[in-house]
């Protein structure tokens, strides 16, 4: 063993050394169908505005730590129940490692609790953050498995509950009534986090019933709706649970540019909505299409992408890749995910180039 192995064997902790890092696959040259982006740009003349508005930013000075500008676009913008305000986080990863370490008790062991499979970064987040980490699996039809859900909350008491709405990679809308029973059987002991990273597409939220639920927290991104690139998310609170996790953010972690491309963003915000409502047609469309195909199922949907089941997922996924369309393989996640594929809607373009592949490959 080199000194360096030592070095690192001594200084890292075991849990991180035995794991890989998060894989995000090289997609040059593909038509790009595995992230959940929306294909569309802003139009010619936003585009020329923003950067003139880009272009003026002070680079040399720090951000203003509040961000009370950007703040007050969101929550007039995004649906802020009124006297909530909302943290900003560089995307929804932040927020969840914010949320996690605020919990992270360091006299006992805390835990979080998800649905499983759902977003990777609720388990991942909790390890780093050293909490213990409890998956209650779906039920076969991918919906809540609420009784189950119900006995993991009453065992193991967990700090933080991840409830993704719609959840990822399944696509599909949990039960709103199993949602509350979970928020009410949290009580005052733990925290229900419902994850609306795909709202635009959902057009379904908890965010209005904040003032029902103080342990509620309702976390969103702008990545979904068009600003992936920026790397924003927000998330909003009853005001002093929020003031315990701002404690934990750090003081500049919003840079200038995204702050101020998510002001003129949000100031055209109707352009990135009519985007989203050609994607919730286009998901329609493109559904209607797989299901039509011999020996897919398409799972419903209320996100920008779809969850089929083919016959083979992984020959299925290696002649996706050779026609250079790129998906996400979900088949190894977990058993009810067996033989399936998670495919982002697109323009029509993309969608009919990802059809024409798949439907060479099933013919294969």
């Amino acid at each position: 063993m080199s000194s360096l192995d030592s070095l690192i064997s001594n200084t890292i902790r075991s849990d991180v050394r035995a794991i890989n890092g998060y894989h995000v696959a090289d997609a040059s040259g593909f038509v790009k169908l595995d992230a959940m982006e929306n294909p569309y740009h802003l139009p010619e003349h936003l585009l020329q505005e923003l950067g003139q508005r880009l272009a003026a930013v002070t680079l040399n000075r720090y951000p203003v730590a509040s961000y009370a500008s950007l703040k007050q676009r969101v929550c007039q913008q995004l649906g802020v129940p009124a006297g909530y305000d909302v943290i900003l986080g560089n995307g929804s990863d932040e927020l969840i490692s914010i949320l996690d370490m605020a919990c992270a008790h360091q006299d006992r062991r805390a835990v979080v609790l998800a649905p499983t499979p759902s977003f990777v970064m609720y388990q991942r987040s909790a390890q780093f953050a050293g909490m213990d980490y409890v998956g209650v699996a779906l039920k076969a039809d991918l919906s809540l498995d609420l009784p189950a859900m119900l006995a993991a909350i009453a065992e193991h008491r967990p700090a933080l509950v991840y409830l993704s709405y719609p959840n990822n990679p399944t696509g599909n809308l949990f039960a709103e009534s199993d949602i509350v029973a979970i928020i009410e059987a949290l009580g005052e002991t733990g925290i229900a986090v419902v994850d609306e990273a795909y709202e635009p597409f959902a057009q379904q939220s908890f965010m209005g019933r904040l003032p029902e639920f103080p342990n509620l927290v309702v976390m969103r991104t702008v990545s979904k709706l068009g600003l992936a690139g920026i790397r924003l998310g927000y998330m909003s609170a009853a005001p002093q649970l929020l003031a315990q996790f701002d404690k934990v953010r750090p003081p500049y972690n919003i840079n200038v540019l995204t702050q101020a491309a998510a002001e003129f963003a949000l100031e055209h915000v109707d352009v990135l909505n009519e985007q989203a409502r050609a994607l919730r047609a286009a998901r329609s469309e493109l559904a209607q299409a797989l299901a039509a195909l011999p020996g897919v199922t398409v799972f419903p949907s209320a996100a920008n992408f779809l969850l089929i089941r083919v016959p083979d997922a992984d020959d299925a996924y290696v002649k996706l890749l050779a026609d250079k369309v790129l998906i996400k393989n979900v088949s190894k996640m977990h058993s009810v995910l067996a033989n399936c594929l998670r495919i982002t809607v697109s323009t029509p373009e993309e969608n009919s180039v990802f059809l024409a592949a798949i439907t060479a490959s099933l013919a294969a």
